[in-house]
């Protein structure tokens, strides 16, 4: 479980706003580690291990922040940006991080899968706010 999910309780009955990583992206090269899960029914604290997982990341130095979003059908991607492999490899090993890998596995996930890809390139778009319509 690459800390997925920063967004608080991931729970279907709690819909979070999506917000993309701020533009102008992250200058590349850097890497994405995507982590897409189907979880079981119910929370059993995982809500909270998000959460705290959310702010352990943090402080990983590399670490650039991350996209998350969750489907009404339950299907949950994440994907984290690290400044290089030396950062995704400290939040591999982080001791808190690997226990809730392992209670993820046991507990909270049908299934799931991990990515991690070098960027080469990125660039992203954001509609200007026109005076009379609200920013969205």
């Amino acid at each position: 479980m690459l800390r997925g999910p920063t967004v608080g309780d991931m729970s279907d009955h709690q819909m979070t706003p999506v917000v993309p990583v701020p533009i102008p992206a992250h200058e590349p090269p850097y890497y994405a580690v995507v982590f897409t899960s189907v979880r079981t029914d119910g929370d059993g604290g995982y809500g909270a291990t998000a959460q705290r997982m959310g702010e352990l990341v943090k402080e990983i130095p590399g670490f650039l922040g991350e996209d998350s979003a969750r489907t009404p059908g339950g299907l949950s991607i994440t994907v984290a940006y690290f400044r290089d492999l030396a950062g995704i490899e400290r939040w591999r090993d982080h001791a808190e991080h690997r226990e809730a890998k392992a209670y993820g596995r046991t507990n909270w996930y049908e299934r799931y899968s991990l990515h991690i890809a070098r960027v080469e390139h990125s660039s992203g778009f954001e509609r200007a706010s026109a005076p009379d319509r609200p920013a969205r």
